[in-house]
């Protein structure tokens, strides 16, 4: 008993360890993801004052000149990125030159129905794609060639693609639910935005349902599942407690990088369903050019991103005790 308390200790170091390279990990890569994107206004062709002017005429010099001020164009570049890093910070991420507004401003009037649109499409994702992933891997059979089939055929399908035939089979020709617009009001924002959440988690639903599968299979057939069975131990618990408990790590993992994935892809699916979202203005901003939004937007998706995937690595040590924790993992 003299040693419990050490090794709990010895526990409580490795955990704090391993939560500190996380930690580390994640602020070095949202730091040097800031310096690619904000770089990249240096590194385009040409003078960055006519990127941000745009239009068919060319800019005149006062213009240019008003542009270089207002934006520190001539400035050191470590000067001028500490300047648009620790605006970023404060929550000040410039002025956009298209929309004649502020960045912030801009994100704060359309980042509701992103969240909205991006959460319904994991609900989506999670509960089906966990559910038919794991009735597949228990059963076999039919029933997991059914799911593999159907998956492997979401999976092929992208994501403007599904957008194209969820428009036209029930937007069109059985009009259920309305194909533009976000709504307003819970009930009208969860009826205009089943469309775009559905075409948003088809192939992720897939994916998350096919590893459950592969998963809840692998710890089916383990060996200290097929000793508790030898055990006569029921099979409910050994379902609950031994092959769902041990499939959780990767589950989780798949599951979180999937909802990673749709920060990518709803810009996507906004255009296609005209919902005034994040992701359609960050489509919007890049056809005019408007490159304060641009790299304000590009780095807002790289933090969270890396945010939810650091989270899921947590979720997922602490669920499935196997993964290494201490030294290289």
């Amino acid at each position: 008993m003299g040693g419990l308390p050490r090794r709990h200790r010895r526990g409580d170091l490795v955990i704090a360890r391993f939560v500190a390279r996380r930690a580390a990990t994640l602020v070095v890569t949202l730091f040097v993801a800031s310096v690619v994107i904000y770089g990249a206004l240096f590194l385009s062709p040409g003078d960055p004052a006519t990127l941000l002017v745009g239009g068919g005429k060319p800019p005149s010099a006062k213009l240019l000149a008003d542009i270089h001020r207002q934006y520190h164009l001539d400035d050191p570049f470590l000067q001028s990125y500490w300047r648009w890093l620790t605006g970023m910070l404060r929550g000040d991420a410039g002025q956009s030159l298209s929309y004649k507004d502020s960045v912030a401003h801009l994100l704060a009037a359309r980042v509701g129905n992103t969240l909205f649109l991006i959460a319904y499409a994991a609900l989506l994702i999670v509960v089906p794609g966990v559910a038919l992933g794991t009735v597949a891997g228990l059963r076999g059979g039919w029933a997991e060639t059914a799911v593999t089939a159907v998956s492997a055929t979401l999976m092929a399908i992208p994501t403007f693609v599904m957008s194209v035939l969820l428009i036209w089979l029930l937007a069109v020709r059985l009009p259920w639910f309305p194909a533009y617009g976000a709504g307003a009001g819970f009930a009208d924002r969860v009826e205009h935005l089943t469309l775009p959440a559905l075409a948003l988690a088809a192939s992720w639903l897939a994916y998350v349902a096919q590893v459950t599968r592969a998963a809840v299979r692998t710890e089916r057939g383990s060996e200290h599942v097929q000793t508790a069975r030898s055990r006569g131990i029921g099979e409910r618990f050994i379902i609950r407690k031994h092959i769902l408990r041990n499939a959780s790590g990767p589950i989780t993992s798949v599951s979180g990088v999937a909802v990673a994935g749709l920060i990518a892809s709803c810009s996507i699916v906004e255009q296609a369903f005209g919902v005034n979202g994040v992701g359609a203005l960050l489509i919007q901003s890049a056809a005019k050019q408007d490159l304060a939004v641009v790299q304000a937007l590009a780095l807002l998706t790289v933090v969270a991103f890396t945010v939810i995937n650091t989270a899921v690595d947590l979720a997922t040590a602490a669920l499935d005790h196997r993964v290494p924790l201490g030294g290289s993992t």
